[in-house]
């Protein structure tokens, strides 16, 4: 049985971690790994709900000692943590905060240290091996279209992952590297580049996830060089709309949508680091990468391989073990080259003419004032779409120059009719607006309108 290390690339007292302004060292990970894997009950799924990434991770490796399956939910909703406990007998949930899950039983992360103390050194631990076969995770979609849907992760699935991305990326040359995350480790691409890519390539992760600008600038301004950031396009939009000065980092790392090359070259000169993307998703992980101010095409990672057929692209190769289809237009154009055209569920079609949802909030959230921004296609009679809605946050323009500004970059036939000037639109952690948050918004919002 071939079996991959837990951890890899650390020597002897090195830091994996940092937590409440301390260092954590590989040898105490692993200690906290086998002390709280022994303090598991006896039970297949481990639902886990930590927010800290330094406690996830240790939950996350101690499932894994005790062949246990972590279930990483898209969203903390009571009903939907209520169908995963119906879906998977015998789950328990693993937190470090009170959850209000009555129905389910919950463990408190332990404090196996005195944070606010001087760690003291850990004699030298044994890096346990894990199976590759063994299933380590199941993942779910975002529910951006409907109903979050689980995937299957083998441990060795997630630790080729980890490599192909270290290996595309760079990051062997930036032993040691502290990696903020303003993502969730539930999140896939969380998981694979703020958990499983530290583990796998002597970088040290944070425990806080912080959300405010304010609060992932100070994050960042604690921890020593090299450090970096990984985040989404909407975090990073709003961290630069901001005229603070920020912290310099050395490199950036960008994933959920697509980000434009212009919020990329603002980006690199506000930090003084190069930006670079991951593409990919919930069914295959990270497949491909690209760096943004510089080209368009995306180049796969190695070993993945992608075809089309059906008018629909497949991928397959490396760690996508299965082959995959994927939601999104795709062009190749070779040698492991593509370019995205947007999400095949995206593509609308009016009057004749043709575009995605993708390309129009591109240019929509591209107008200098707009700090957030959708469009919709409305629930209509009939197949064919005849009109888009569109949402946006722009507390500083009217409609008229709103208005004008789409027309200078779309056709008048997507223009939005109504568009709605919001306070905020419902995305998740991760920047995605679910299609039942969206949907709920709206209601919410047509009853104001017409009460």
């Amino acid at each position: 049985m071939i079996s991959a290390p837990l951890v890899r690339g650390f020597g002897p007292g090195a830091t994996l971690a940092y937590r409440q302004g301390r260092r954590i060292s590989v040898e105490h990970f692993l200690k906290d790994v086998t002390r709280l894997a022994a303090s598991l009950p006896e039970q297949p799924y481990l639902l886990n709900l930590c927010a800290d990434r330094y406690h996830f991770s240790v939950g996350f490796a101690a499932a894994l000692m005790r062949k246990q399956i972590s279930l990483l939910p898209p969203n903390e909703t009571p009903d939907l943590i209520e169908r995963l406990a119906a879906q998977y007998p015998g789950v328990y949930c693993l937190s470090d905060r009170p959850t209000g899950l009555a129905s389910l039983e919950t463990m408190l992360f332990p404090e196996t240290v005195d944070y606010g103390a001087q760690i003291l050194p850990v004699p030298a631990m044994p890096v346990p091996a894990v199976p590759e076969t063994q299933t380590a995770a199941i993942v779910f979609t975002s529910g951006s279209t409907g109903e979050p849907v689980p995937y299957r992760k083998s441990w060795g699935s997630l630790v080729r992952v980890a490599q192909a991305e270290i290996e595309m990326l760079g990051l062997g040359a930036w032993t040691g590297m502290a990696v903020v995350g303003t993502v969730p480790s539930q999140h896939v691409f969380g998981l694979e580049a703020t958990v499983l890519t530290v583990i796998q390539g002597g970088l040290a992760l944070c425990a806080r996830r912080p959300f405010y600008p304010g609060d992932i600038r100070a994050e960042l301004a604690s921890l020593p060089r090299p450090r970096s950031l990984v985040t989404t396009p909407v975090h990073l939009r709003v961290l630069l709309a901001e005229p603070d000065d920020l912290p310099q980092v050395d490199f950036l790392l960008c994933a959920t949508a697509p980000l434009s090359p212009q919020l990329a070259a603002q980006a690199e000169s506000r930090f003084a680091a190069p930006v670079h993307e991951i593409y990919g998703c919930t069914e295959s992980g990270g497949i491909a990468g690209r760096r943004t101010v510089e080209t368009e095409e995306w180049r796969a990672m190695r070993s993945v391989k992608l075809r089309t057929s059906g008018g629909r692209t497949w991928v397959k190769g490396g760690h996508v073990q299965n082959e995959v289809p994927l939601a999104d237009v795709i062009e190749l154009r070779g040698s492991g080259k593509f370019v995205l055209h947007g999400r095949t569920a995206d593509l609308v079609n009016i009057a004749g003419k043709r575009t995605s949802l993708a390309h129009l909030n591109y240019h929509l959230n591209s107008i200098e004032g707009v700090r957030d921004g959708t469009f919709v296609v409305p629930e209509q009679a009939g197949a064919a779409v005849t009109r888009l809605m569109a949402y946006v946050v722009a507390p500083a323009l009217t409609s008229e120059a709103l208005m004008d500004a789409l027309r200078l970059r779309v056709d008048a036939a997507f223009l939005p009719r109504p568009l709605y000037f919001v306070d905020a639109l419902p995305r998740n952690e991760v920047g995605k607006l679910p299609r039942q948050s969206l949907t709920k918004f709206e209601t919410e919002l047509a009853r104001r309108v017409t009460g």
